[in-house]
């Protein structure tokens, strides 16, 4: 188990206020949270200004906790806000545009990498 990951081990809780204390400075704005291993592993993504990141290697659904903006994948562009799920497949252009600065997302990688 790396240093600072959480497993499930039964029930228990993840509390957003907990997730977000692990995210290491105002230049690095995400942070794994729970790895299982090649089946599941969750991050908090918290970015400010613009969304740099590069498409993944695994499929990613992102729970927004906070904020508003777009989500543009591929070459199509939605709307989102607080409690939406959004999708992103393994290998997928994708990014948060025109976003607020309160974003917080709950990142889902799961499946094999591709």
């Amino acid at each position: 188990m790396n240093e600072g990951k959480m497993r499930a081990r039964g029930p228990f809780r993840i509390a957003l206020e907990q997730a977000l204390g692990r995210l290491p400075g105002p230049d690095e704005r995400f942070a794994s949270i729970l790895d299982e291993g090649v089946a599941l592993e969750v991050e908090i993504y918290a970015p400010r200004g613009v969304d740099a990141q590069e498409p993944h290697r695994r499929d990613e659904l992102y729970v927004v906790v906070s904020g508003s903006g777009f989500f543009r994948l591929e070459g199509e562009r939605e709307r989102f806000g607080p409690g939406d799920l959004l999708l992103a497949p393994a290998g997928a252009v994708h990014r948060f545009e025109e976003f607020t600065d309160d974003l917080v997302v709950w990142v889902f990688f799961y499946g094999p990498e591709k």
